[in-house]
Formats: C-alpha cells, sequence, structure tokens
C-alpha cells in the first residue's frame, strides 16, 4: 500500500547540487526509517543517507558524508536529499525507500521493503 514518489533529479555540472523530494503515500505505520540510494548502470545499489522517523537520526554513506543532508518533515511525509559538491561519478539513479526503524545495518538496500521509481541524476563536467 506505501508509495514513494521521487523528484527533483536533472542534470547539473560538476560542484553544483540538487534537491530531491519523497512523498510517502498510503499507510505509513509500519514505517520507521527512510532511506536514499543511488545505482548506476552495472554497478551495486548503494546507500547515501538514511533517516530514522522517530527521532530523525540520520546516517550517511561514506563518500557523502559533508556533501549531503537528509531531512524529514515531522509526519514523514515527505523526505528530503540535499546533495552538493557533486561530482561526475555520482551519475545514477537515485531511490528513495522505506523500511523498519531497527535495522543493523542501515545502508544495506535488502532491508528496506518498499521502493520508489527512482530520479535520474546526471553530473556533467
Amino acid at each position: 500500500q506505501v508509495q514513494l514518489v521521487e523528484s527533483g533529479g536533472g542534470s547539473v555540472q560538476a560542484g553544483g547540487g540538487l534537491i530531491l523530494s519523497c512523498k510517502i503515500l498510503g499507510d505509513t505505520e509500519r514505517i520507521g526509517r527512510m532511506g536514499w540510494f543511488r545505482q548506476a548502470p552495472g554497478k551495486e545499489r548503494e546507500g547515501v543517507a538514511v533517516i530514522r522517523k522517530r527521532d530523525g537520526t540520520t546516517e550517511y554513506g561514506d563518500p557523502w558524508k559533508g556533501r549531503s543532508k537528509i531531512s524529514r518533515d515531522i509526519a514523514m511525509r515527505t523526505v528530503t536529499l540535499h546533495l552538493n559538491n557533486l561530482k561526475p561519478e555520482d551519475t545514477a539513479v537515485y531511490y528513495c525507500a522505506a523500511g523498519p526503524g531497527l535495522v543493523l545495518i542501515p545502508m544495506n538496500p535488502d532491508l528496506y521493503d518498499y521502493w520508489g521509481q527512482g530520479t535520474q541524476v546526471t553530473v556533467s563536467g
């Protein structure tokens, strides 16, 4: 029943930034954590950032520390990902994901139950 809808992707030059948004539709009672992942062609899905619903605590993938920020509204109906200082190697489809609040490895995509269709981010330069 949960549906995730991403928006905000596009083309930017290296060094630029984007703001990605994920709208969460449906019954979110079971959702305790939201995350953003990326996947480039031929590569595995990689965690960018996750946020816990209860207290808003966050965790970032190592390459993203200092150049990304994840946030949510109090009801967690919208989760936003700010991407900064983008590099050509960041080019990928970025996916919003939802899952339980308690996970051992937040960056493991296998632990998330719901996924959006993704939004393309293309970085040139």
